[in-house]
Order: structure tokens, then C-alpha cells, then sequence
């Protein structure tokens, strides 16, 4: 027979050398830096078993193709934040 989750249980994960603590709970999963208060990755138990999770991990993952595919290469400029700059105006 399994334990009920009842209350946090945590403990301490390495990805890449980074240390996280990860805590379980009755309400679901969230991924903290070591020594940080705001947790970087939340995931609630109902969201992974509707499939919202699934659909929001492809969702970031399309933009950040996007993202990483519309950005001007290094060393070229772009016309369009000059032009955006406030003009002097005389006081």
C-alpha cells in the first residue's frame, strides 16, 4: 500500500550542476533554485493529467524556436529600435 501525500516532502536534485530542491505536495510539483524563495518550474497534479502541461511545454518550446529563428544575427543592427528612440526636443 502506497502513503497518502499529505503534506511536503522535499529534497535536494543536481541538473548540470546547479543544485534545486524539488518539493512534492498534495497540490503538485515545484522546482526551486538551492537557496532561492521563487520556485523557476510549478506543475500542479491536475494540469499534468488533463494535458494542460503537455500543451504548455510545446507551447514554450514553439516560441522559443521563434524567437531564437527572428533575431538579427550578432553584429548586424536593426533600423526599427532607432526609430523608436524619443526625439530631443528643446527646453
Amino acid at each position: 500500500m502506497a502513503t497518502v501525500l499529505d503534506k511536503e516532502l522535499k529534497r535536494q536534485v543536481t541538473v548540470d550542476g546547479v543544485d534545486y530542491t524539488i518539493t512534492l505536495g498534495p497540490e503538485g510539483i515545484r522546482l526551486t533554485g538551492k537557496g532561492k524563495r521563487k520556485s523557476e518550474v510549478e506543475l500542479r497534479w491536475r494540469d499534468l493529467l488533463s494535458g494542460e502541461a503537455a500543451m504548455a511545454v510545446a507551447l514554450n518550446a514553439s516560441l522559443a524556436t521563434r524567437q531564437t529563428a527572428t533575431r538579427p544575427e550578432a553584429g548586424q543592427s536593426s533600423n526599427r529600435s532607432n526609430s523608436r528612440l524619443p526625439k530631443n526636443r528643446a527646453r
